[in-house]
């Protein structure tokens, strides 16, 4: 009989050491946390020095992306800043509601109707009529016909207001602290080199502005400059950049060469400001007429004219607003923020006053 043998483990009789040689459950697992740990530690570095991507070995920085969209991306920032900003003051809101409703032992719906909704009058014929005759134009409907829908229009708006006293009370009874920071202000960097300007070279602050000479908006704003510079005097230096609008202003391109010729004789402010007075008149024989009136050598402006001289410095004026995403005018920089249109001198002197208390 023979005698019972024992089968051994394939395994075991290729590598008789095989336990010692296979790691363990546990050393894996430490292998494998080394590795994560290594993995997130190169994140880390990469962000910490600003790297976005590695495409074959050439590195893509968060700086690179800054400058080649620098201000979309400073757009969309400020859109969700105002979105958080808005959301956080509604949360805020609701606390405090909350709060005051269970104080009072009651719901908010019913704290509301009480504070809010009862102390709301009733609307008048009369306040429909006042609302109605106001806005008419803007309404393009008979008041019998919309009366009704006035008179709702208006005792939400009144609900409104009285809940914001009634918040702005809540408010001022309570400790609030917000952190949430408004994004970076994006400046753009606006070549200007010899450009003409008004104001100490060295002035604090600095308005880029690009026009068309042409441009009934950019007429309009040109009083506004004046005052500007009359009233922060020595504090501003006024910059001119063309942007003539070939499609639809074809003369202004022509006047904008113009100008700088009258600068070759020093009295570019002189021509512009004629320019602007007779605006949009700028034929040839009216850009001649007005080099005469500011007292230009006529011979030597026509001669400058005539051989296209700033053709390129104009062009020039043109391409640096198209890299910088001008597409009208007036568009204007204050110490690179942009501002576009003809607004009211009260927005350029709250960014004034902004930019002149930072220096």
């Amino acid at each position: 009989m023979m005698g019972s043998t024992r089968t051994t483990p394939l395994t075991q009789l290729l590598i008789p050491n095989l336990a010692k040689i296979l790691p363990t459950r546990n050393f894996i697992l430490a292998v494998l946390s080394t590795v994560a740990v290594i993995a997130s530690t190169s994140a880390c570095n990469n962000e910490a020095r600003g790297i976005l991507a590695d495409v074959d070995g050439q590195v893509v920085y968060a700086s690179d992306l800054e400058r080649s969209a620098a201000k979309a991306l400073s757009e969309q920032r400020e859109r969700l800043y105002q979105l958080q900003k808005q959301k956080l003051e509604e949360y805020i809101n609701a606390v405090l509601l909350t709060r005051e409703a269970k104080k009072n032992g009651v719901s908010v719906e019913t704290l509301l109707e009480r504070e809010v909704h009862s102390k709301i009058m009733s609307i008048t014929d009369d306040e429909i009529e006042v609302f109605y005759r106001s806005n008419k134009s803007r309404l393009g409907m008979d008041l019998n016909a919309t009366r009704e829908q006035l008179r709702e229009f208006l005792r939400i708006k009144k609900i409104e207001a009285q809940k914001a006293l009634y918040l702005k009370s809540l408010r001022s009874n309570a400790r609030i602290e917000t952190y949430l920071k408004a994004p970076r202000l994006f400046r753009a960097e606006v070549p200007i080199a010899g450009a003409p300007f008004q104001g100490p070279k060295y002035a604090p602050v600095t308005i880029v502005k690009f026009e068309d000479y042409q441009c009934p908006f950019c007429k309009q704003v040109q009083p506004m400059f004046r005052e500007l510079l009359s009233r922060y005097d020595g504090k501003i230096r006024l910059i001119h950049k063309d942007l003539p609008l070939d499609s639809i202003h074809p003369q202004a391109r022509q006047a904008a060469e113009a100008a700088r010729c009258a600068d070759e004789q020093g009295k570019f402010w002189s021509y512009h400001d004629a320019l602007y007075a007779n605006s949009p008149n700028a034929d040839e024989k009216s850009l001649t007429s007005y080099a005469k009136e500011v007292g230009l050598d006529i011979n030597a402006f026509g001669r400058c004219l005539d051989s296209g001289k700033f053709k390129a410095v104009v062009q020039r004026d043109l391409m640096d607003g198209a890299l910088l995403g001008v597409t009208g005018t007036p568009t204007l920089f204050i110490n690179g923020r942009e501002i576009s249109g003809n607004q009211p001198l009260e927005v350029f002197e709250r960014i004034l006053d902004e930019e002149l208390g930072q220096t």
